[in-house]
């Protein structure tokens, strides 16, 4: 996994993201890598990614992208300056634009339109209602739009990106079609929250053009990437995660994604029933817990790039008043 830490200015609401150095966790140094402002509005609020440590605002050349919130903080959309490519949501009829989506959150479809330069929708990410508050783990579900579940199949891949971290521009190496391969890791506990999720039907981007696109999207499924369900410890009386010693501190914000199940195909297993489980999809994909005052790590492994985990992580820090 790529190990990255995250560091919080509650002052300034800025996240600066870096690549970690050393194993050391509680550092000062690594290589910059992404930074994040959060704006709070009326309605929503906005966290705009960008590449410029201090220069953090969307009229900038180093803007990437954006993640913007429902009112309640339980719904998150990931926009991206760059479009996805080969997938059904990287043509007109299948995204969801910036000016459009602040109706559409709660629909499955959308009407065929250009979406404006720098909007499009890569991902989604709900968070269920908490029954236990912040005695347990959060419920989170993310459709990742731009890379299709095959990615982690035997010889899959996602378009336009590499299977293993190649040296390049950094640029290039953190927007939504790159990523990278390693090793894997972590330990430690972690309070969390349990509830029954929903199906992510609601969160996946669908095509209203008739058959051609109904088969696309057939064709085509998004990744979906699950919260890994805790352990209740009887000694420690809490939930846990195993981090492998990369996150310390508990804390209802610290998550473990892996693949969802896929639902089988038709001419699988009858009435949608889980694809068997693959080793790939067993894998922690991303991991982000805190380690001290404003301070989390946060590792990452392909499908996913920089740009995608660090919204993902983001969305944890935005307050959930229906979750919690």
């Amino acid at each position: 996994m790529v190990q990255c830490f995250i560091k919080r200015d509650k002052s300034k609401l800025t996240f600066h993201l870096f690549l970690c150095l050393s194993p050391a966790l509680m550092v000062e140094n690594g290589k910059f890598l992404l930074s994040a402002k959060r704006t709070r509005r009326t309605t929503r609020t906005e966290y705009i990614i960008s590449m410029d440590a201090d220069n953090i605002s969307r009229s900038s050349n180093s803007y990437l992208g954006k993640l913007r919130s429902n009112f309640l903080g339980t719904k998150f959309l990931v926009y991206d300056t760059q479009p996805p490519q080969n997938t059904p949501s990287s043509s007109s009829s299948a995204l969801i634009t910036d000016q459009t989506s602040r109706s559409m959150f709660h629909s499955k479809r959308v009407s065929p339109k250009l979406p404006p330069s720098g909007s499009y929708n890569i991902a989604q990410i709900t968070y269920e209602l908490n029954v236990l508050g912040t005695r347990g783990p959060r419920r989170m579900h993310c459709a990742m739009n731009s890379i299709p579940a095959s990615s982690l199949e035997p010889g899959g891949s996602v378009p336009n990106q590499p299977d293993k971290l190649l040296p390049g521009p950094l640029d290039e190496s953190f927007r939504s079609n790159i990523s990278f391969s390693k090793s894997s890791l972590d330990y430690r506990f972690v309070d969390f929250s349990s509830t029954r999720f929903s199906e992510m039907g609601m969160g996946v981007v669908s095509c209203v053009e008739e058959e051609e696109d109904q088969e696309e999207e057939t064709s085509f499924r998004p990744l979906v990437l699950k919260n890994k369900q805790p352990r209740w410890h009887e000694q420690l009386q809490c939930w846990c995660l195993n981090f492998r010693g990369r996150v310390t501190v508990a804390s209802v914000k610290n998550f473990q994604l892996v693949a969802a199940r896929q639902p089988q195909t038709q001419g699988g297993t009858a009435g949608g029933a889980a694809a068997p489980s693959h080793p790939e999809q067993d894998k922690v994909i991303l991991q982000f817990g805190k380690v001290g005052k404003d301070m989390f790590t946060m590792d990452y492994r392909y499908p996913l790039s920089a740009f995608q985990a660090f919204a993902i992580c983001l969305s944890s820090f935005d307050t959930k008043l229906a979750c919690e």
